[in-house]
């Protein structure tokens, strides 16, 4: 298998009420099969999902966190581990200030699943084609340094590939392993878009078909609580 993955260049300043789809649909030239990676921060700008804060208070957001979140894991000065109504475990409920107006902060979107249905859609209707759509955004790890994207919205992307019951290499048949494959593809986009090079959405070309299809993250790739051993 070879993967091509580029970054959209050129699209505008996103505003409120932003035509998401057909920004991308004009400016990206897309394939049937492509999968289509869009960061939340402009899926938030367009859906106005975004707050005003004091820009010489560093701590005036956290009573925005505290909204967004619905139960607070841990704290530590000014960072607040939460979980969102979206089940979302991440630092300060995803509510960000980098890449906005000064004032403002960015929320999660109300939907991400939704928001990547409503891009696919619309690609569809002004492209013509049939693509996977995952929303970005960079969260932490536990026990790990460093940030990486993952997926907190798809569309036409399987959000888990299952290869329980299939063998491996030595003919083993694999007990428990699931591939997060729109995780897997929306850390890979991250490395063409970067965190502060204006490039917004990236192009990933040549997944395996079995890839794509029908699948939320929220319901498919969040681990419930009763399958959780930390929380």
């Amino acid at each position: 298998m070879r993967l091509e993955i580029f970054g959209v260049e050129g699209l505008p300043e996103i505003g409120a009420g932003a035509d998401l789809a057909g920004l991308i649909a004009g400016a990206a030239g897309l394939a049937g099969g492509d999968v289509v990676v869009v960061t939340q921060k402009i899926v938030s700008k367009a859906e106005n999902a975004m707050a005003a804060v004091d820009p010489n208070d560093p701590r005036s957001h956290q009573p925005v966190v505290e909204r967004e979140s619905v139960r607070v894991l841990r704290r530590r000065d000014n960072l607040i581990i939460s979980e969102t109504k979206h089940g979302f475990v991440c630092a300060n409920a995803g509510v960000d200030r980098s890449n906005v107006a000064s004032g403002m902060v960015a929320l999660l979107p109300d939907d991400p699943d939704r928001s990547a249905r409503r891009i696919r859609d619309g690609i569809r209707a002004r492209a013509g084609v049939e693509v996977g759509v995952i929303i970005s955004d960079t969260f932490g790890r536990p026990w790990r340094r460093g940030v990486t994207d993952v997926a907190i919205g798809i569309a036409g992307i399987r959000p888990i590939l299952d290869l329980r019951g299939t063998p491996d290499a030595s003919g083993r048949e694999l007990q428990v392993t699931e591939v997060a494959i729109s995780d897997e593809l929306a850390a890979a986009a991250e490395l063409v878009m970067g965190k502060a090079a204006g490039v917004p959405v990236a192009v990933i070309r040549g997944v395996d078909p079995a890839w794509l299809g029908p699948g939320s993250i929220q319901q498919d790739l969040i681990r419930p609580p009763t399958e959780d051993l930390f929380r």
